[in-house]
């Protein structure tokens, strides 16, 4: 089969979900598909010759379509009045369209896969058979960080929350197939057949993601994650400023890790005796081995933490809220949940002062992980949709 894959931004490094998501979708496909890769790139944001390379190691084209700042500036200002969600005008060029249209026609695809309502406006009208993968309920999102917001900041998310609920169930009828990550994410699509959303779960790269008992434990707790994505840099703050003092009560000498791509100077801020800010890390690996237990202390944003699974795939025990595991649906065995301040501060004292608890958390969140999440398996099951 021809796929023709369109992505709202360069799926590689993988320093993100949807990035993640796709890359590893595209190289499960790509062992029995042709995967034509079109992806869209925001005007200063700079080309990567390594994305090139390992994109096209698995792709049989690879393109990249550079937006044009006065053509989104423009589709935004159409959005203040029109129907389109904000996070749909951002991606949109008309320009960068017809090159889209352009690339469907040579390539000639049996089935177009759109990754996220960032990008249906390209693909909507196609007549080729076509699956749309909602991944999150963005609206829901916007919701969740409406409820997080100051007045000004209020308004806007709840505006964006109502344009993108509608845009959702808009774009339902005009795709084939649907898909999403979890269960929970699916329930808050407003669309009366939301129940026919398949459930493609995200996998772990247990090859890459391996224990590695032998590096030593210089931190007692590792939040990961893109740090200028606002549900991560809410969570940080959470942690660093409502949980780490209640640890501090008990255990003074308590480290913390915040690593990850982009922190913002509120969170560069955040830098103390008791809290390192990495930023980026060439291999993310060594930031969960460094430390005794991974924290996510979620309190916004929707789908699956692939921090989480990254850190159970690694036997490194897990500490998160009833928001974060209720996508993973982990058992109470293989992690640790809690939501206020409190009830998080008091699960990681436990397993800080409880080495066989760690052990057995990790070994239980490792065999969890493996049972349940497998890019092989998920990328079967799509498949099956788009083969149909």
């Amino acid at each position: 089969m021809k796929l023709f894959v369109i992505t709202s931004r360069i799926p590689y490094p993988l320093e993100k979900g949807d990035k993640l998501r796709i890359f590893h979708q595209l190289k499960e496909l790509s062992k029995t598909h042709q995967i034509y890769l079109c992806s869209l790139q925001l005007p200063f944001s700079k080309e990567n010759q390594k994305a090139k390379t390992a994109l096209s190691a698995i792709c049989e084209e690879v393109h990249f379509i550079k937006l044009s700042v006065l053509q989104i500036g423009l589709s935004l200002l159409k959005s203040l009045f029109n129907k389109r969600p904000f996070q749909t005008a951002l991606f949109t060029d008309d320009k960068a369209r017809k090159k889209v249209a352009a690339l469907i026609k040579s390539s000639q695809p049996n089935h177009i896969y759109c990754q996220l309502t960032r990008v249906a406006e390209y693909v909507r009208y196609e007549g080729t058979p076509k699956t749309i993968d909602y991944m999150d309920a963005f609206s829901k999102g916007m919701e969740r960080r409406k409820e997080k917001s100051g007045f000004l900041f209020k308004w806007l998310y709840h505006w964006e929350a109502q344009k993108q609920k509608a845009y959702e169930m808009e774009a339902f009828d005009a795709f084939d197939n649907h898909t999403i990550i979890t269960s929970e994410d699916q329930k808050h699509i407003d669309h009366p057949k939301r129940s026919a959303i398949s459930i493609i779960p995200n996998g772990v790269n247990e090859d890459y993601f391996k224990p590695q008992s032998a590096r030593p434990k210089k931190y007692d707790l590792v939040f990961v994650g893109n740090l200028a994505y606002p549900p991560n840099a809410d969570a940080a703050q959470f942690l660093c400023k409502k949980i780490l003092p209640i640890i501090q009560e008990k255990y003074p000498e308590v480290k913390v890790l915040l690593a990850g791509v982009n922190p913002t100077q509120s969170i560069k801020r955040l830098q103390s005796k008791s809290v390192e800010v990495s930023g980026w890390l060439e291999d993310i690996r060594t930031a969960y081995a460094s430390a005794k237990i991974c924290i996510a202390p979620m309190r916004m944003g929707t789908g699956l933490q692939n921090k989480l699974l990254e850190a159970m795939a690694m036997e490194i025990p897990c500490v998160t809220t009833t928001l974060a595991n209720r996508a993973l649906e982990a058992p109470e065995n293989a992690i640790c949940v809690g939501n206020t301040e409190q009830e998080l501060a008091k699960a990681c004292l436990e397993l800080i002062f409880n080495p066989e608890g760690r052990k057995r958390l990790a070994r239980n969140g490792k065999h969890f992980v493996s049972e349940s999440y497998a890019w092989s398996k998920s990328t079967a099951k799509l498949e099956e949709l788009l083969l149909k």
